[in-house]
């Protein structure tokens, strides 16, 4: 065994080291390979021979670097084989989404958990969202500015044309030697008129109006001036019972005299005239 362990080597007697030169093999100009280990990420399909590819099984698989970036960060491509076909499947990372992506060769099996999980908003979507809000009611907001800008703008603009033209007229005015005045303006005058007429209209209506005659002065007037009628009581004597027919006994009957009839009782003037007697 001391053959294996050399510690010299054998030089021809022609051996020139300046003859010796490094020498740089090609690069390789497709995209960067590299042989890793690695587990099957998800379960899956082969779409040549129909094997199923259970999630953590290990491969020896080829790795490529792409030129696809999210946010400065680079996505990877695997390629394996299928284990009973040899078929060739690839899949890339996707940070976006922090999972894997299957591009062909395979098909992904369904996982409902992950279809809830997909359909759920992500932070970034939300944030899109928001901004896309944001810059709606900014937009609607910046046209309202402008709406009211626009309307002051044309206000400013009419006062400014009726002082140019008001001073125009005086400046005319001046020229003619014709003593100056301001004349009304036309438009205050239509409006001042309008309102007259409109409280003329008003007042006239008013005014034909009648309120409904209750005539309840003339009944007063007519119930002081009726005269007051006093009413007379009568007190009507009792029927006396005779007790004798019922025993037998006849009794001769008395001649009634104008004097047993008495004379009706006059009621007192007082409690005619509606007084309470007993209010005192």
């Amino acid at each position: 065994m001391s053959e294996r362990k050399v510690l010299t080597k054998y030089y021809p007697p022609d051996f020139d080291p300046s003859k010796i030169t490094r020498q740089r093999g090609p690069k390789n100009a497709g995209p960067k390979l590299q042989t890793v280990r690695l587990m099957a990420p998800f379960s899956m399909k082969c779409t040549h021979c129909g094997e199923f590819i259970y999630k953590g099984r290990k491969f020896n698989a080829r790795k490529e670097t792409t030129e696809e970036k999210y946010y400065a960060i680079a996505i990877f491509r695997f390629y394996i084989r299928c284990t009973r076909c040899s078929g060739e499947i690839t899949f890339k990372t996707d940070p976006k989404n922090m999972d894997y992506e299957c591009e062909r060769g395979a098909k992904r099996n369904f996982e409902p958990w992950r279809e809830a999980k997909l359909a759920e908003e992500t932070e970034e979507e939300r944030l899109d969202r928001l901004e896309k809000e944001e810059a709606e009611r900014d937009a609607m907001k910046e046209l309202e500015t402008k709406v009211l800008d626009a309307k002051t703008e044309m206000a400013i603009a009419d006062a400014l044309d009726e002082i140019r033209s008001r001073n125009a007229r005086l400046e005319k005015a001046d020229r003619d030697g014709v003593q100056a005045h301001i004349e009304p303006d036309p438009a205050e005058d239509r409006r001042r008129r309008q309102e007259e007429e409109d409280a003329e209209v008003a007042r006239q209506a008013f005014a034909k109006r009648s309120m409904p005659d209750l005539g309840e002065e003339d009944i007063e007037e007519e119930m002081m001036h009726l005269p007051i009628e006093v009413a007379t009581f009568s007190r009507k004597p009792k029927e006396k019972k005779v007790f004798g027919a019922a025993l037998g006994i006849k009794k001769k009957e008395a001649a009634a005299t104008p004097a047993a009839v008495k004379a009706p009782v006059a009621a007192p003037a007082m409690l005619l005239a509606g007084y309470d007697s007993d209010s005192d």
